[in-house]
């Protein structure tokens, strides 16, 4: 009810203020784990990606959030996961692990950390880790227009329009033993490719969503 709550105001401020419109939401797995990876050029990214879906997402956050009985007892019930920033990349794989294999889906940004322009960063391998040590299906996300948020209109400030595309899940299927790093830069490559596809056509519909009507009727480049 807790996370409910929450999930239908930051939904609904997402549609009010941004005009945040969905395609391809008849991808997402309506029950099993799965991972949503979605592009990152915003911090307003976060909430744009737990608003896909009515389902509850758990996110990695670091531990030192995790302050007293009240605020661990509300990040839990938001979805958050925490993680040892002072241990190292195999501690925090460990948490996406154990809540992939609680049953609920799981966001990861691929890139890492946010980024710039429209080409993907290095993707960071621990995605491709997790969905192959658990078997969970990866579902690349494209969020277009969060990283010009604010524009102009008539020298007027306005909120630009975003898009998010969800695209297939990439079914993987889980290795027993020892993930081979091979296995992961294969799923990389997948991943890349496939978001990279989700990620262009969410700018591009963002971007012709913020062209006026009339200038997009007069054929203009958008």
């Amino acid at each position: 009810m807790f996370y409910a709550f929450w999930h239908a105001i930051v939904t609904g401020l997402a549609r009010f203020l941004f005009g945040v419109r969905f395609r391809g939401r008849e991808h997402l797995p309506v029950e099993g784990v799965y991972i949503l990876a979605p592009s990152h050029r915003s911090v307003l990214d976060i909430p744009l990606a737990g608003s896909v879906t009515r389902r509850r997402l758990r996110f990695m956050a670091k531990q030192e959030i995790f302050n007293g009985p009240f605020w661990t007892w509300v990040f839990t019930e938001l979805g958050v996961v925490p993680v040892d920033r002072d241990g190292n990349d195999r501690a925090a794989l460990k948490a996406v692990e154990g809540a992939l294999r609680e049953g609920e889906p799981v966001v990861i940004f691929p890139e890492g950390t946010r980024r710039s322009g429209p080409v993907l960063g290095p993707l960071a391998s621990g995605t491709a880790y997790a969905a192959l040590k658990v078997g969970a299906p990866i579902v690349p996300v494209g969020i277009g227009g969060s990283d010009r948020i604010i524009g102009r209109r008539f020298g007027i400030p306005w909120l630009s329009p975003v898009t998010i595309v969800i695209g297939e899940p990439i079914p993987v299927a889980p290795l027993s033993g020892t993930v081979k790093r091979s296995a992961i830069t294969a799923l990389d490559d997948e991943l890349r490719a496939q978001l990279q596809a989700r990620f262009d056509e969410a700018r591009a519909w963002s971007r012709r969503r913020s062209v006026p009507v009339g200038r997009r009727e007069s054929g203009q480049r958008v």
